[in-house]
C-alpha cells in the first residue's frame, strides 16, 4: 500500500504540465493569427509607408472570419480563453513600463492643460452619448476611452479592467478602426479649407487621430513641424491612459457586481493585480529606474501580447451580436468623433 502515498505528489507535478498541454493548441492558434496580422501590417508599411489598419484590428477580423466559417472545438477553447484574458492582463501591466509622467512637462503647461481638458470632456460626453443611445455601460466606456485617448489600444487596455466581454471589445474596436482610417485620409483636407498653420494642424492631428502611427500618416504630408507637434500632443494624450485605467479600476468592482451599492470598497483587495503592476512599472519608468533601452522591448512585448489577445477575442466573437449593435455603435462612435473634432478645432485657434 505504500506506493499510494506517492500519488498526491505525482499529481501535483503533473497538474501544471497537463494545464500547459491543454492551453497550447489555443495559444498557438492565436500566435499564428498574430504573426499573420503583424505580417499584413508590415506589408502595409512597405507599400504605404504607414499602417492604416493596425495588426490589432487585423487580428480581430481574422479571428472573426475563422469563427464565422467554423466553430472551435473544446480542444482549442481553453487556450483561446487564456489568451483573451490572462495574456491581455499581462499586456496591460507591461504597458506601464512605457509610461513616463515626467515626459509631459516639456510640452508646456497650457498645452498639457488643454489636452487633459479635451480628453476629460470627450470622455464624459462620449460616455453620455453612448448611454443615451441605449448601449450597455461597459460598451459605452470602451467607446469613450477609445475615442478620447488612443483608439484601439485604449479599448484593449480598459477592457480587462472593467470586465468587458469579447463582443463588446470587438464591436467597439471594429467601428473605431474604420473611422480612424477615415480620419487619417480626410484630416489633411482641412489644412487649405480652414487655412491651418503647421502648428495648428499638428495639434489638431494629435488631438483627433487615434493611433500614433496614424498621426504620422496624417501629418507627414503637412511637413516636419506638423509631424513633430502632432506626435508630442498624441503622446501626451496617450499618457492620459494611465490615470484613466487606475480610475476605472476603482469603480470596476461595482460594474462587475462584486460590490453591493452603498458598500465601501477595499482598494487593496479589489484593485486588480495587473493594475498594481502597471502602476509599479510606470513609477519605475518615471523615475528612470527602467531605462529606455529596456522600456522599448517591454512595450513591444506588450503590443504583441495585445495582438495575441485580440486574435483570441476575434475567435470568440459572434458576428450576429455585432450586427445587432452595429447601428447604435456606429452612431455613438461617429458623434463622439465629431465632438472631439469640433472641440479640437476650437482649441487650435488659440495657437498659431
Amino acid at each position: 500500500m505504500a506506493p499510494c502515498k506517492d500519488l498526491p505528489k505525482s499529481s501535483k507535478v503533473d497538474a501544471p504540465a497537463g494545464r500547459l498541454v491543454a492551453l497550447l493548441p489555443g495559444i498557438l492558434l492565436c500566435v499564428l493569427l498574430t504573426l499573420l496580422s503583424i505580417g499584413i501590417q508590415e506589408a502595409e508599411e512597405h507599400i504605404f509607408q504607414h499602417p492604416y489598419v493596425e495588426a490589432l484590428v487585423i487580428a480581430i477580423l481574422l479571428g472573426m472570419m475563422i469563427r464565422s466559417v467554423s466553430t472551435t472545438s473544446e480542444r482549442w477553447k481553453v487556450g483561446i480563453a487564456f489568451s483573451a484574458k490572462q495574456l491581455l492582463e499581462v499586456a496591460v501591466m507591461l504597458l506601464g513600463a512605457s509610461i513616463s509622467f515626467g515626459a509631459i512637462l516639456p510640452s508646456g503647461l497650457f498645452l498639457i492643460a488643454a489636452i487633459v481638458g479635451t480628453v476629460a470632456v470627450t470622455l464624459a460626453v462620449s460616455f453620455g452619448l453612448s448611454r443615451m443611445l441605449g448601449l450597455p455601460t461597459k460598451l459605452s466606456l470602451l467607446i469613450a476611452s477609445g475615442n478620447s485617448i488612443c483608439g484601439n489600444s485604449a479599448i484593449a487596455a480598459v477592457a480587462p479592467v472593467i470586465g468587458a466581454d469579447g463582443d463588446d471589445i470587438a464591436s467597439s474596436i471594429s467601428f473605431t478602426a474604420v473611422l480612424g482610417v477615415l480620419m487619417v485620409l480626410g484630416l489633411p483636407l482641412l489644412i487649405p479649407l480652414l487655412e491651418l498653420s503647421a502648428t495648428q494642424y499638428g495639434i489638431l492631428a494629435g488631438l483627433t487621430v487615434y493611433a500614433v502611427p496614424q498621426v504620422l500618416a496624417a501629418t507627414v504630408p503637412a511637413g516636419i513641424v506638423s509631424t513633430q507637434i502632432g506626435t508630442v500632443v498624441k503622446l501626451v494624450r496617450v499618457l492620459m491612459l494611465g490615470p484613466l485605467v487606475v480610475g476605472l479600476s476603482l469603480v470596476a468592482p461595482r460594474l462587475r457586481g462584486e460590490v453591493a451599492p452603498g458598500k465601501r470598497i477595499n482598494l487593496i483587495k479589489l484593485v486588480p493585480w495587473f493594475i498594481i503592476g502597471f502602476l509599479v512599472l510606470a513609477g519605475l519608468r518615471s523615475l528612470q529606474i527602467i531605462p529606455s533601452s529596456v522600456a522599448a522591448p517591454v512595450a513591444k512585448l506588450a503590443s504583441v501580447l495585445t495582438v495575441v489577445s485580440m486574435s483570441a477575442l476575434g475567435l470568440g466573437v459572434d458576428i450576429r451580436v455585432l450586427s445587432k449593435a452595429g447601428g447604435k455603435v456606429t452612431i455613438a462612435v461617429t458623434l463622439s468623433l465629431i465632438l472631439l473634432l469640433a472641440m479640437s478645432l476650437g482649441l487650435v485657434q488659440l495657437f498659431k
